[in-house]
């Protein structure tokens, strides 16, 4: 397997690589900060060539939804839905996770040396998928380096006659240390959330609360003091920023995009020196929580429709930075 698109900025010496066939997964994206190269993505070797999990590297993409769906199944405009193992992704708890454009070939449509927009559309890169799902949709991702940063930006529309119902969010593993003499217990991880939604076996009740005091992300917690894979919510409404400050190199990863991605997963990928900070538009299982008496009374999923004919926009940057004073 192969099919990759390797990026060069115009203005420095970042690179980026992507995997068309495995998801448009950005799976490489060394980044230049002042001559120093900054290893931003964390994926294993061999990616590029079909090994490891599609969803286990790089930055995978998850539409039109992110994170689990509850047995694979629920019900949308007065149908019912069932999502078979055999034709999706399944967590280790009967869930469906991560949609349906994680795991196929996506059409590159315009390139050039330091930018390459990929599109997907279900009706027609994934077939068999189609009636799995309320309506046909497209997305179409966009992803440009300048200087230090990789910039993405999604739109996605709906061409079909119905209304399409989903959620975006990425997946981005970020390697820690950011350099070969530091230390990742030693890099301090920042996150801008005040909530926590209650979970059981990874799916939301319905419930959230403030986050405890012996948790303060928005000051920081440092790498490997405790495992997560956690839903939190509460972000700015204008702009979030996630950071991972390697203090001793003076250097940092941000990852910043509008609050219209509302929730965000963190997750401590187990063994390995990396971190997930994952964007979403909507809770986990929105789709059915959407539906839950909790929604009625106003519990806010994020789950987004879009009529025929409609299109949403969002970004999402990743910049290596020095540590500013």
């Amino acid at each position: 397997m192969s099919n990759i698109i390797t990026l060069e900025s115009a203005d420095s010496e970042s690179t980026a690589s992507i995997s068309v066939d495995r998801g448009f997964n950005c799976f490489e994206f060394k980044a230049d900060v002042d001559g120093r190269i900054v290893d931003v993505i964390d994926s294993q070797d061999g990616f590029a060539e079909g090994e490891g999990r599609v969803s286990g590297n790089g930055i995978p993409l998850l539409f039109p939804f992110p994170n689990r769906i509850k047995g694979g199944s629920f019900s949308w405009a007065g149908k019912d839905y069932q999502l078979p193992e055999e034709k999706v992704g399944y967590d280790g708890n009967g869930n469906a996770i991560h949609g349906f454009c994680i795991d196929r070939p996506w059409r590159v449509v315009a390139q050039g040396d330091d930018f390459v927009i990929g599109e997907f559309q279900l009706s027609e890169d994934a077939p068999d998928r189609l009636e799995l799902w309320p309506a046909d949709f497209v997305i179409r991702v966009h992803y440009e380096l300048t200087g230090s940063t990789l910039h993405s930006k999604f739109e996605i529309f709906n061409p079909d006659k119905v209304a399409l119902p989903w959620g975006l969010g990425t997946h981005a593993y970020f390697k820690l240390p950011l350099t070969s003499e530091t230390e990742a217990t030693k890099c301090l991880c920042q996150a801008p959330v005040t909530e926590q939604w209650e979970l059981t076996d990874c799916l939301p009740t319905g419930s959230k609360s403030s986050l405890p005091s012996d948790f303060p992300l928005t000051d920081g917690v440092y790498f490997g003091e405790r495992k997560l894979d956690d839903v939190f919510s509460g972000v700015p409404a204008d702009i979030v920023e996630c950071l991972m400050m390697d203090e001793a190199a003076g250097l940092q990863i941000a990852q910043r995009n509008p609050g219209s991605f509302q929730e965000l997963v963190i997750y401590t990928p187990p063994n390995r020196n990396a971190i997930c900070f994952e964007p979403y538009t909507c809770v986990t299982d929105a789709i059915n929580l959407e539906q839950s008496e909790a929604a009625k009374q106003g519990l806010n999923t994020g789950w987004k429709i879009l009529g025929p004919g409609e299109m949403f926009s969002t970004w999402i940057d990743i910049s290596a930075e020095q540590i500013l004073a």
